[in-house]
């Protein structure tokens, strides 16, 4: 029997889109003035197993104040369990990165990865662009490819998210084994914001 990995993603998908209204982060966002866009696998249409949800939201003149009021209001809400903060705005990235843990209603944990942004600095729309563009390139074998290949990462693999997208799109690899070994030569390089 053959898996349909297209049913499965899009099926993922509509839960996470389920998920996200009920958090209730979207509206909590934008009543701080935030703008905010939904990234990764979510905005691609490639999600599989991970229950996870990405969004990147911006401000201007982005402080650790405001980022933290924010985040206290989200806080509120009780099936978020976990709240993890990296404070990256004195870097060249001009964020801080929130990772929450969400508890639904049935039981289930799911990851958001929420990163706040200062308006108009170096990364300002660029991971919008890149799921812009691989929904852009992807063919639909290579979109299958992608989803297949995260359906059959182990727990042992870590492999991030454009790791998937840069094998399949750019090096043609269409095995769970092909990929992990390129993976782990990869990350030998520079690190590098891959964009087809």
């Amino acid at each position: 029997m053959t898996t349909d990995y297209f049913t499965l993603s899009h099926q993922a998908a509509e839960l996470a889109q389920k998920v996200l209204a009920s958090s209730g982060i979207t509206e909590i966002l934008l009543a701080n003035g935030c703008r905010v866009n939904i990234v990764g696998s979510l905005a691609m249409n490639l999600m599989a197993k991970h229950r996870d949800i990405d969004l990147h939201f911006y401000s201007p003149h982005l402080t650790t104040n405001f980022s933290f009021k924010v985040m206290a209001r989200i806080a509120e809400n009780p099936a978020f369990t976990e709240i993890r903060c990296i404070n990256g705005l004195h870097t060249d990235e001009h964020c801080i990165a929130w990772h929450l843990t969400y508890r639904t209603a049935d039981g289930q944990d799911w990851q958001f990865d929420l990163i706040h942004i200062d308006s108009g600095s170096r990364y300002d729309g660029f991971f919008e662009r890149m799921a812009q563009r691989i929904s852009e390139v992807a063919t639909p074998d290579q979109r299958h490819t992608i989803i297949k290949l995260k359906y059959e990462t182990t727990p042992t693999m870590d492999i991030h998210g454009v790791e998937y997208y840069e094998g399949v799109i750019a090096h043609g690899i269409t095995s769970i084994e092909q990929l992990w070994q390129w993976v782990q030569k990869h990350r030998l390089q520079p690190q590098n914001y891959w964009i087809p």
